[in-house]
């Protein structure tokens, strides 16, 4: 294609593709000799009943996926007490997460989102030609209702509120939400994806009020964050609407089977959650021995303020040297901290170790040692 031809198919794309940025390509996955702490995956194998449903789901790969997730939605009812109208299934809840963008926002619109929040939703807004309101709280485990109420988030179309939040791990009481739904006629999207690590859910509000819809996933909880199953709950003729603009086929018939399965067994994973909890206060004692401030978690996850004298992207170019793999966001507030995902206990033992080893060598001044 020659210049001048690209140049006029570029400028025939929506304002909002224009402003985006050429994506460059990605890197390949780590491989197995690295310790994979920064996305929040949960590193445990599936029970060995849901990987067994996942078999007999590939025996019938040559079928089209059951239409509308009907039985997905039928057994999450079930499971959480709801009817199959009150239930949207997809590909993760980041699917269902960019149809409430698609549905809800024109250009000119504006959303609200607690600041720290998950970065991806900057880009859905900017997609749908409207502004993201990032709001701050002074109270990190308190929801700031006036702030949500008032300028200029009360012009928000919807409220985006995630519970235990991401990237700090917060929790705020379940009351200050429906504090901010009794009180507002505006949509509220509260996303619960690291929920099943806190010690209340929103789930409960679904019924009591309209204008909830509220998200889940089985990405961190249920260790299937490479199958891609997710829920969203609210009153069926949101849910209904969603239903309608989403894609045919969203899901393929693994992720059907391994999500029935995983609703019919989640007294297998138990162990698995506890194990995360423990963990995470071990780490967070262990790191603050060390000298980083750990922001209390409620999720699978840690955000560790790092020790003065380096800033967090330094700490996560020294722990990658030594094959560990964290996150590190570039936003005001996070530049000196690192996010750390909990997972096994020989995994947080790496960690640990190199955590150490680079502590004692910013001290001395020294390089840290490389990780065989």
């Amino acid at each position: 294609m020659s210049d001048t031809k690209l140049q006029a198919v570029l400028s025939s794309l929506s304002q909002a593709a224009r402003q985006l940025d050429v994506l460059p390509s990605g890197r390949p996955a780590p491989d197995a000799s690295y310790v994979k702490l920064n996305t929040n995956e949960n590193p445990f194998p599936l029970p060995t009943i849901v990987w067994q449903s996942a078999i007999a789901a590939l025996e019938r790969q040559y079928l089209y996926p059951e239409s509308d997730n009907i039985s997905l939605r039928e057994a999450a009812a079930d499971a959480y007490g709801l009817s199959k109208d009150h239930v949207i299934a997809g590909n993760g809840s980041s699917e269902l997460l960019g149809l409430i963008y698609r549905a809800f926002l024109a250009p000119g619109d504006s959303v609200a989102m607690m600041s720290p929040g998950f970065s991806f939703n900057r880009k859905l807004a900017l997609l749908q030609g409207a502004q993201l309101l990032e709001i701050e709280s002074s109270e990190p485990h308190s929801l700031p209702v006036e702030q949500f109420l008032l300028a200029p988030a009360k012009d928000a179309k919807f409220i985006l509120l995630a519970n235990p939040n991401n990237p700090t791990g917060t929790f705020v009481p379940v009351a200050d939400i429906e504090c901010l739904l009794a009180q507002s006629d505006r949509l509220i999207v509260l996303d619960e994806a690291y929920v099943d690590f806190a010690p209340d859910n929103g789930l409960r509000l679904v019924n009591r009020y309209s204008n909830l819809l509220l998200l889940r996933t089985f990405s961190k909880s249920y260790a299937a964050a490479g199958i891609r199953v997710g829920f969203g709950f609210g009153h069926p003729e949101l849910i209904g609407r969603l239903r309608n603009i989403q894609n045919v086929f969203s899901m393929n018939v693994v992720g059907h089977a391994i999500g029935i399965s995983v609703l019919a067994h989640r007294a297998a994973y138990e162990e698995n959650h506890g194990h995360i909890r423990h963990e995470r206060q071990r780490v967070t004692i262990a790191l603050s021995k060390l000298g980083f401030y750990v922001t209390p978690s409620h999720a699978n996850f840690l955000l560790a303020r790092v020790p003065e004298g380096r800033d967090g992207r330094c700490w996560q170019a020294a722990l990658e040297k030594q094959k560990i793999l964290v996150a590190f966001f570039p936003d005001k507030g996070l530049e000196n901290c690192i996010r750390v995902s909990i997972g096994t206990r020989p995994q947080m033992d790496a960690f640990l170790a190199a955590t150490r080893d680079i502590s004692e060598s910013f001290r001395v001044g020294r390089s840290p040692a490389s990780r065989l």
